[in-house]
């Protein structure tokens, strides 16, 4: 994880695209810029940084479900919950499901944890569009891909 490029997912433990499904691990590092404002001498990750978490991992089961055709680009939350604080060096485990897809758009719905503690959960709504250039296709596949899923090396 490199939060202060908005990196949140260190590896995807587990996709099913029958059942619209992902599993995902992120490591919080124990240093980041973020941290040093985030809070002085008490370090916590941002609720903000929590839900891009979840969002990605929404992302990286949309690339799955649609074969890389379309960008999951997140436009809005609904019941998002922080329940805990996370700290540097915790490990996240990210689970995130298929709610609702159609019309250009698709809803889902994650959590993380920390060991078996609920941390966060939200729904989140995402547009399904075009990728804007090839390259930023080929770079969404190249990361996911280097995250662990079994995707095409080309969008």
């Amino acid at each position: 994880m490199r939060l202060e490029y908005f990196e949140m997912i260190d590896s995807v433990d587990a996709f099913d695209a029958e059942k619209g499904h992902i599993e995902a691990t992120a490591h919080v590092p124990d240093g980041s810029p973020v941290f040093e404002g985030h809070f002085p001498t008490y370090p916590i990750m941002p609720g903000v940084m929590l839900l891009e978490t979840m969002n990605h991992a929404s992302g990286y089961l949309m690339l799955g479900l649609n074969q890389c055709s379309k960008l999951p680009f997140f436009v809005g939350s609904k019941r998002v919950k922080i329940r805990r604080f996370v700290t540097p060096g915790q490990v996240m485990k990210v689970a995130v499901d298929l709610v609702h897809e159609g019309s250009g758009f698709c809803v889902t719905k994650g959590t993380i944890r920390v060991g078996k503690e609920l941390i966060a959960e939200a729904e989140m709504t995402m547009m399904l569009m075009n990728f804007p250039t090839p390259e930023l296709g080929a770079e969404v596949v190249r990361r996911a891909v280097l995250a662990g899923m079994k995707l095409p090396v080309t969008a």
